[in-house]
């Protein structure tokens, strides 16, 4: 009975240790992996970004790229072309007297990019238009852009009214005044205001608008390849 016993007690150890080394592998194979550690020095260097860029998404740098004549067109909300069997033709030639009596030739102005606006003083998109426009005058050098704003006179637009208005808003560019019968197609034929002529330094149409600019789609404009 003791041998019995003896046997029966070593038994119960040996099978005790057999599931102890059991439960030891079970739980050693169920150990999770370790979470990723922020990126040490080394690993900076192998990826050859600044620290700066664990932070953030990559991104296409996209400073300096200059938008084509269509996209900005495409983009267009308070405007859009007219006279599109102008655009890329020679701008016609005029010859216009200002509101304080000098002349302009539209062709004096070659070698510089030209915008011409027709407008009125009672439209309010053409007021609208103003401040951007003398920020233009403002920010844009002459030697660069030349703006010639043409009024054409009317009973409801006369050349007095046309002088107090741009005295009595401080208005910096060039203002012209005119009879329609005075000027050569395409611009007799503006019919909507406000609408601008966009020439070229070599003296073609790069493009005609009708509608609101802003002081940005007019840049876009003048930038657009």
């Amino acid at each position: 009975m003791a041998k019995q016993s003896g046997k029966k007690a070593f038994g119960q150890i040996i099978f005790g240790l057999l599931i102890m080394v059991s439960l030891a592998a079970i739980i050693s194979g169920c150990k999770k992996e370790p979470a990723p550690q922020t990126p040490t020095e080394e690993s900076r260097a192998e990826t050859s970004l600044p620290e700066s860029e664990f932070s953030k998404p990559a991104t296409r740098p996209l400073g300096g790229l200059k938008m084509s004549l269509d996209d900005v067109i495409r983009s267009a909300k308070t405007w859009g072309p007219s006279f599109p069997r102008w655009r890329g033709q020679p701008a016609p030639d005029f010859v216009l007297t200002d509101i304080s009596g000098r002349q302009h030739k539209l062709s004096d102005y070659r070698g510089k990019d030209v915008m011409l606006i027709f407008w009125a003083s009672w439209r309010s998109p053409c007021r609208a238009e103003i401040p951007d426009l003398i920020e233009l005058r403002n920010t844009v050098g002459q030697d660069k852009l030349a703006m010639l704003a043409i009024s054409y006179i009317s009973p409801i637009n006369s050349l007095e009214m046309i002088r107090d208005f741009v005295a009595e808003n401080k208005i910096n560019y060039t203002v012209l005044a005119a009879k329609s019968s005075d000027m050569p197609a395409p611009y007799n034929l503006v019919d909507s205001i406000p609408s601008s002529f966009f020439i070229n330094p070599q003296g073609k149409i790069k493009l005609a608008t009708i509608g609101l600019l802003t002081l940005s789609d007019i840049k876009a404009i003048l930038q657009a390849e």
